[in-house]
């Protein structure tokens, strides 16, 4: 089993809505990737991409409508789009299990993230035309393997006027869930693409001492 990342832990919950299907390939580890709905109090559902090693997950089986558990690390990567590159992100599961038929039935399902890393783009602070206070701020975890995941995250109400003062390489700490936000993207004067964006909606943050 893969070393937790104390810097970096998500756990998730909900149904499985594809089986996996083959990625990539590392050093001769297949990695895999599949989709799981989330739940939300209000009903809506989060749609997460999970990415998964075939060392750790079994992901021959069958796990379409499967209630799974997931546990993990966000991870991202830069697509490239023509002249610009595109910021993925999924959940790496570290350990995946199925829930069992006797649980109790829940409002919501498990959504939760914790980041600790280090602001590396300035804030932007805004409002929505009816009034409503977000920050955007894009956080760099540093991960064991040498290398930073960045992750958007959206902090709202108190927490953005708190994050709107955050410095570049201000050490943060963040806690949330992990939603998803359909979107249309223009790629010609006339014609738009409907895409998916993924983000940490902060639920609370706080500045770290260096």
């Amino acid at each position: 089993m893969e070393k937790i990342i104390e810097n970096n832990q998500v756990t998730i919950s909900g149904e499985m809505t594809s089986d996996f299907e083959f990625s990539h390939e590392v050093f001769g580890e297949g990695f895999y990737t599949a989709q799981m709905a989330i739940r939300r109090e209000s009903g809506q559902k989060d749609r997460i991409p999970i990415m998964a090693s075939e060392r750790l997950v079994d992901v021959k089986r069958k796990w379409t409508g499967q209630s799974a558990e997931v546990s993990g690390q966000l991870r991202s990567y830069d697509r490239n789009e023509g002249e610009r590159n595109r910021l993925e992100l999924s959940v790496f599961a570290r350990k995946m299990e199925i829930r069992g038929k006797g649980r109790k039935k829940i409002r919501s399902d498990e959504n939760s993230v914790f980041l600790d890393g280090y602001v590396c783009k300035i804030p932007f602070y805004r409002k929505t035309p009816t009034g409503r206070e977000i920050t955007d701020l894009l956080l760099a975890v540093r991960m064991p393997y040498g290398k930073s995941v960045y992750i958007p995250c959206i902090c709202w109400g108190r927490n953005a006027r708190y994050a709107e003062g955050f410095e570049l390489g201000q050490p943060v700490q963040v806690w949330g869930r992990i939603q998803s936000r359909d979107y249309q993207k223009r790629i010609s004067d006339q014609e738009y693409e409907a895409r998916v964006a993924y983000e940490v909606s902060a639920s609370g943050l706080q500045m770290k001492k260096e």
